[in-house]
């Protein structure tokens, strides 16, 4: 039986030390800020891209890993005879995962695996893999696997404000303004059938108040949710949020562990500062 490779696009957000711990290979998504084509999180970092907003009201384009990219990425390890499940951020979201697909016919060997998911709803399916990868699973069942959970992986997150989604023209400047006269704070939604977002409940108040009543909502939501691990997820925000949200969960529900981690330049260009949420899998 070939040794498994786990690979995945950087937007699974799993943070340095459990891609160390759990042996995922990352390969970045390209972030053109200012005219200058950078590797996310690589040699860019998330405040880089705020302050470039902020002081010049810029905001960078996402590139997808094209074909090319994959095919010398995954060439090393299918010319050593192993074979790589690598997953992708979801379909709906960028042409990645069909460029990694052409590069996956082409050299073979290659399980590429659509998350139908962002951000650490990918990475429960990554942490997934490399628990089925310890138990000496071939790559093509742990592809097959994974296929048959992304309905199980629940993301979401709440966004302190609308001006990022405007200046990227993903709302009108009439529901920016609307959102912040009235404090809205809106709930994105990943839809796990594809990984296309939406709008989902728009909660009224300070942010201290909605992240609770956020991550309550969200617990309250399933009744068969796993207890392994749960991700909160944030893209740059004060710790005492963070600690806010642990609490409530901690309060809430037992989990075997809760992981923090921050959110790629991909996911937080798109959603701004202040963004967190809470990742989980259900049964």
């Amino acid at each position: 039986m070939k040794k498994v490779i786990l690979s995945a696009d950087s937007t699974c957000d799993l943070g340095q030390e459990l891609k160390e711990r759990y042996q995922v290979n990352y390969y970045p998504y390209h972030i053109i800020l200012d005219g200058k084509d950078y590797m996310d999180n690589v040699d860019i970092a998330p405040d880089v891209i705020y302050e470039a907003y902020w002081t010049k009201k810029i905001l960078p384009k996402t590139a997808a890993i094209n074909v090319e990219e994959y095919k010398q990425y995954f060439k090393p390890w299918i010319s050593e005879g192993y074979e790589v499940v690598h997953l992708n951020l979801g379909s709906a979201l960028s042409s990645s995962y069909q460029n990694c697909c052409l590069a996956a016919k082409e050299l073979g060997g290659i399980y590429p695996v659509d998350s139908c998911n962002l951000s650490s709803g990918m990475g429960h399916l990554v942490l997934d893999a490399a628990e089925m990868i310890s138990q000496g699973m071939e790559a093509s069942q742990i592809s097959d696997t994974l296929k048959a959970r992304t309905g199980n992986c629940h993301a979401s997150f709440i966004l302190d404000t609308l001006e990022f989604m405007h200046a990227g023209g993903r709302c009108s400047s009439v529901t920016a303004l609307g959102a912040n006269l009235l404090n809205l704070k809106p709930c994105i939604e990943v839809d796990n059938r594809s990984g296309a977002m939406g709008v989902g409940k728009k909660y009224r108040g300070n942010l201290e108040k909605v992240l609770v009543k956020y991550t309550k909502d969200k617990l309250a939501a399933y009744d068969n949710i796993r207890r392994n691990r749960i991700f909160i997820t944030h893209s740059g925000i004060d710790d005492s949020y963070i600690e806010l949200v642990r609490r409530t969960i901690q309060e809430t529900m037992d989990f075997e562990n809760i992981y923090v981690t921050r959110a790629s330049c991909t996911i937080s260009c798109h959603c701004g500062p202040n963004t967190l949420g809470i990742l989980f899998e259900t049964e």
